[in-house]
């Protein structure tokens, strides 16, 4: 197998955004956020604002979003601190024993082994409880307390769920479980969950975002109908940025053709995809190596793709080759949170708000400083007064805020 140089540096070259570029997003972006029709973001309302930050008291948090279940008993102690007071968690497949994401499940059992999981949690307190629940599926929210699941995805397939309105299904679980003092009265996203856990510390928090796997934001839409409402953009599905050619190819090998265009050029589910194509485009081949964003990363960070092309490829490349691969690796991981912030800066101009700030949770940003310093210079050239922080455990903290929102609504 050979090494042609010239494709690889072609490839890195591709990945390269000039400023008309983001700013041609950031405008876009602005005009998607406003328009009534023909937007490729959802805008779907939340039915939450954000919270004052006195919200307090015990609540349980119940995190789906995936094969792994959590439910925490969490004391909220206002301004952003809070304590977990029980914390259970157990995978929804254990080799050998179940698989309640497997077509043969049922959402009946589905949900039993979670109101388990809540009957654990509750470690024996018969007090009246309330419970949030971040539930990241693509839903249509019916209202705060209630949301109907449009379409699994992650690889689920348990039947008799897609349609259904998630949160009378957990009701009817707790039921049969005999627990009658939990009371379940808030379902939202992760990525709602993200935006009602920063703004719990930080009141100048206007803007949530994921940006791990998948990448999704929502914001404060400060005159929804009269009132405040969180709006979930669902902002992977963003069309409106310029691709490479190995966009494009991406796309043709996904499962969702000419969807999640932002999502495929920024997560952590497609940049090391992005990366693969190019590296096999360079080899000249149509075998695909299998680069996680992980491996970029470190290849970014540790110096290492001479390692990991090695590890994949079966070839060794000289230390100047090897410095092309890492070149591409970091335009890929670079035009990836550029993308993003243009994202951020298209909402910063549609809230109008001087000061603003957006919390954001996930692997990819969290665990990367260099993506994170990107970002944080990429907003101040616009204003010293934006600024992002990095949110942990969104998912749980948020539903324990909107279990508390939720049960004074």
């Amino acid at each position: 197998m050979t090494l042609n140089k010239e494709i690889l540096q072609s490839a890195i070259e591709e990945f390269v955004l000039s400023k008309d570029d983001l700013q041609k997003v950031r405008e876009d972006f602005t005009n998607e956020v406003k328009a009534t029709e023909g937007s490729s973001l959802k805008m779907l309302p939340s039915f939450l604002s954000t919270p004052t930050g006195n919200e307090k008291g015990t609540y349980l948090a119940l995190d789906f979003g995936g094969t792994n279940v959590r439910v925490l008993k969490i004391k909220l102690l206002t301004k952003g601190k809070y304590e977990t007071i029980d914390k259970v968690a157990a995978p929804l497949i254990k080799t050998g024993e179940y698989d309640y994401v497997h077509k043969e499940a049922t959402g009946e059992e589905l949900f039993d082994f979670i109101a388990k999981l809540v009957k654990e949690a509750l470690a024996g307190d018969t007090g009246e409880i309330y419970l949030g629940h971040t539930f990241s599926f693509p839903s249509e929210q019916l209202d705060l307390a209630n949301a109907k699941l449009i379409s699994w995805t992650k690889e689920f397939q348990t039947r008799n769920v897609e349609g259904e309105n998630i949160t009378e299904l957990l009701k009817a679980s707790l039921k049969r479980a005999n627990i009658e003092n939990v009371i379940p009265v808030a379902i939202i996203n992760d990525t709602v969950a993200t935006l009602l856990a920063a703004a719990y510390a930080n009141n100048n928090a206007l803007i949530g975002s994921i940006y791990a796997t998948g990448h999704n934001t929502c914001y404060l839409e400060k005159n929804y109908n009269g009132k405040p409402m969180i709006i979930n953009l669902e902002s992977g599905g963003f069309s409106k940025i310029p691709q490479s050619s190995f966009d494009k190819l991406l796309d043709e090998m996904s499962e969702k053709k000419g969807a999640q265009f932002l999502e495929k050029a920024t997560s952590g589910r497609y940049v090391g995809e992005l990366f693969s194509i190019a590296t096999a485009k360079a080899f000249g081949t149509d075998k695909l190596f299998d680069f996680s964003s992980v491996e970029l990363c470190d290849m970014i960070v540790n110096n290492s793709a001479n390692r990991f092309i090695k590890l994949k490829t079966n070839y060794v490349p000289t230390s100047d080759e090897a410095e092309l691969f890492t070149a591409l690796a970091k335009n890929i991981l670079n035009r990836s949170a550029l993308l993003v912030t243009s994202t951020f800066l298209g909402l910063y101009d549609h809230i109008g708000e001087e000061t603003l700030s957006i919390g954001i949770d996930g692997s990819l940003y969290g665990k990367n400083p260099f993506l994170q310093e990107i970002i944080s210079k990429e907003l101040k050239k616009t204003s010293e007064k934006i600024s992002a922080f990095k949110v942990e455990d969104g998912s749980a903290i948020g539903a324990a805020i909107a279990a508390a929102m939720g049960s004074i609504s």
